[in-house]
Parts: structure tokens; C-alpha cells; sequence
């Protein structure tokens, strides 16, 4: 019975940790992201999505998909540092949806000198060949 009761919790803190350490993951992605935005370099922002013409951008004019897409909107929207502004994340939640996803939920707001701009955000991340990557992002 005492193998039985260390093995699941062998089992169970073994478990927690790397919970714990891709969450640690995510979140310093996410961290990373919002010091490439606030140098100006959407590129090195974008490394946090997957480069794959699937990954699935919604936003407030519906639906995108694609690598590329995403970051040519981006550089539409945001041409200077001035649109850029600076960039704030507020992480709500972030739990595991199964072996390999992530979801996070979270606030995003822009300090900028041409009006301040703030909304909420839903990612969905993936392990993909052993990367958290954002597959899809749901930004209001």
C-alpha cells in the first residue's frame, strides 16, 4: 500500500511540475512579447506565434489566417512607434486544456500619445516540436 501511495505522489508532483514549468513558459513568452512591442520590433513579437499559414488571428475585422497575414496587419496597424505605443499584458488565467494546450485569458493595454487603446485576449497555445507557440489569439 506504501508503494502504491508513493508512486502517486511521485506521480502527481512530477505531474504539477511540469504543469508549472510550461505555464513558466508561457508566461515568460508573453513577457518577451511585450518587451519586443515596447523596442518597436514587431517581427521578434511575432516569434511567439506558430509560422504556419493555420495559425488563426480574430480580431475586430473577423478572422485572418496565416504567419504572414498576421504580421503584415500588424505592421499596417501599428507603421511607428507612436501607433506602437507601449504595451501592457495582464494575465487573467492561464490553464491547461490537455496534453500539449494552453489557454490564457487576459487584458492588453496600449499607452500612447495618440489615445490610449485596451482590450481583452484569448490564446490558445500548442507544443509544436517542442515550443509553446500561439495557434490561435482572439484579441478585443
Amino acid at each position: 500500500m506504501r508503494k502504491l501511495l508513493f508512486c502517486f505522489l511521485f506521480f502527481q508532483l512530477t505531474f504539477s511540475f511540469a504543469q508549472n514549468k510550461d505555464e513558466q513558459t508561457i508566461r515568460n513568452m508573453l513577457d518577451r512579447q511585450t518587451k519586443d512591442w515596447n523596442r518597436g520590433d514587431i517581427p521578434a513579437f511575432m516569434k511567439g506565434y506558430w509560422e504556419s499559414d493555420s495559425l488563426m488571428f480574430i480580431g475586430k475585422n473577423g478572422v485572418t489566417y496565416g504567419y504572414q497575414t498576421t504580421l503584415n496587419n500588424y505592421k499596417k496597424n501599428y507603421p511607428d512607434a507612436t501607433a506602437m505605443g507601449q504595451l501592457q499584458f495582464q494575465i487573467l488565467q492561464v490553464k491547461p486544456l490537455g496534453n500539449g494546450h494552453y489557454f490564457v485569458l487576459g487584458k492588453w493595454m496600449l499607452k500612447r500619445t495618440i489615445g490610449d487603446l485596451s482590450g481583452h485576449y484569448t490564446l490558445l497555445f500548442k507544443k509544436i516540436k517542442g515550443e509553446w507557440v500561439i495557434v490561435a489569439d482572439h484579441s478585443s
